[in-house]
């Protein structure tokens, strides 16, 4: 199981010497169950490849908790990605090595034997369509063949749980049917699988429970059936829509809120006759 409770995530960007704090995730909860696919469905920039990468391990939050099989990911690293495959946007590959030898390469690391990689890698194949590529080159690869290559890999420590980002990002038909067909079997194996998309199709066909996500903060979760009820619509499109306009209106109303407090705390320190509290003149 995956949960996620309060989770919260800011950049620094510098222009000159002038540096503004971006929030990338505000306030994101969620739970991802075993025997379940997840999906965090939001917009471009609403937070999601963020909150995977804090649950890879690969940064750190400001605040919340994230946990992974029980482990705290910032307490816990090791223990996380034992227990944890990824996918990334970035698939990564060694473009020298072959699709057998970048999978073979990352076992080695983890320790696996050599046979029991190879019995796994042969699943993988199978299930994939991609015992042709095996022992070409991944250089020149398609993003469909990078994306076998790479799933095959993270999946090759046999891990209880399974993140993925965008995975189906510039896939064809048959390279997205593979897909949604290994993931099938994954979740019937009592795994745990959470990925990001922004694709509805992808959500109705494949997913148990979904967490809508937009401005960095989690706005609301359950099934396709819940969501659309909980919106009032016919459709899961129509419902994303809604829930992400409703949140796009509260998180508006609060930073005018805020940004009224700060010019009014400003004000207050340098009031002058003529001038009203914001420091407009009168």
């Amino acid at each position: 199981m995956i949960e996620v409770e309060r989770l919260a995530k800011s950049f620094t960007a510098r222009a000159g010497r002038r540096a503004t704090t971006v929030p990338a995730v505000r306030d994101v909860s969620f739970v991802a169950r075993d025997g379940r696919i997840t999906a965090l469905l939001g917009p471009n920039g609403a937070g999601k490849t963020t909150t995977l990468r804090i649950l890879a391990t690969l940064m750190k939050p400001d605040a919340g908790l994230a946990r992974v099989g029980g482990h705290d990911v910032a307490a816990e690293p090791h223990a996380v990605r034992s227990a944890l495959g990824v996918l990334s946007d970035a698939r990564g590959l060694y473009t020298r090595l072959t699709a057998r030898e970048n999978v073979a390469y990352y076992a080695r690391l983890r320790g696996i034997p050599a046979a029991v990689c190879e019995a796994r890698l042969q699943r993988f194949a199978d299930v994939l369509d991609m015992h042709a590529l095996l022992d070409r080159p991944t250089a020149g690869f398609s993003s469909g063949e990078r994306m076998k290559v790479a799933l095959a890999r993270a999946l090759i420590h046999d891990p209880q749980h399974l993140i993925l980002d965008e995975p189906t990002n510039g896939l064809d038909v048959m390279s997205t049917r593979a897909l949604r067909r290994l993931l099938a079997q994954l979740r019937d194996e009592g795994r745990c699988i959470l990925f990001s998309t922004h694709i509805m199709q992808e959500v109705e066909q494949l997913c148990d429970d979904i967490v809508v996500v937009a401005h960095g903060r989690s706005v609301a979760h359950g099934g396709a059936a819940e969501l659309r009820a909980l919106a009032g619509t016919a459709t899961l499109e129509d419902a994303f829509v809604t829930l992400a306009l409703e949140s796009d209106r509260g998180s508006r109303i609060a930073d005018c809120a805020s940004a009224g407090r700060v010019l009014a705390e400003q004000g207050a320190s340098s009031t002058a006759p003529g001038r009203d509290a914001r420091g407009i003149p009168g």
